[in-house]
């Protein structure tokens, strides 16, 4: 890709209320996401991005430390990718997943909405649902936790 479109691309994803925007082109794939570039070809913003993250959350240590605590519950699932958690195929189906529930590696837990295309997220361990994190139509971002799992 050009670098002249790669950073128009950069500009527009700051300039605007979008949080991530992935490209697919002939020559390749460009993933840019607000606060840090996944591509190869910006890797000096990669390293100023984490710089600005941590003071926010170093000034409030008391948001960061209920967090904590999730984690050794049990294994959590985690979002593979930005876009909106649906705990259902339709609105008015089963979910995929209960608190309580028994489910098995590779099961579909619950469903992300990502560019009008809905993504099956399957578990990555087998156990019991303790905790389901998000609310059905909640956005969620690449990394967030949506489940915990005993």
């Amino acid at each position: 890709m050009d670098l002249r479109k790669l950073k128009t691309l950069i500009d527009l994803v700051s300039e605007s209320n979008i949080s991530e925007l992935e490209i697919t082109e002939a020559e390749g794939k460009v993933r840019i996401v607000k606060g840090g570039v996944a591509t190869v070809a910006m890797a000096p913003m990669v390293a100023a991005a984490p710089v600005a993250a941590p003071a926010p959350a170093a000034a409030a240590p008391a948001a960061a430390e209920p967090a904590a605590p999730a984690e050794p519950e049990g294994k959590v699932i985690k979002s593979p990718m930005v876009g909106t958690f649906y705990r259902a195929s339709s609105p008015g189906a089963k979910p995929f997943a209960d608190v309580g529930q028994q489910i098995k590696e590779g099961e579909p837990v619950c469903i992300i909405e990502a560019m009008k295309i809905m993504n099956e997220i399957e578990a990555d361990c087998s156990g019991r649902i303790l905790r389901i994190l998000c609310e059905n139509g909640q956005p969620v971002e690449f990394g967030q936790p949506l489940f915990i799992v005993e």
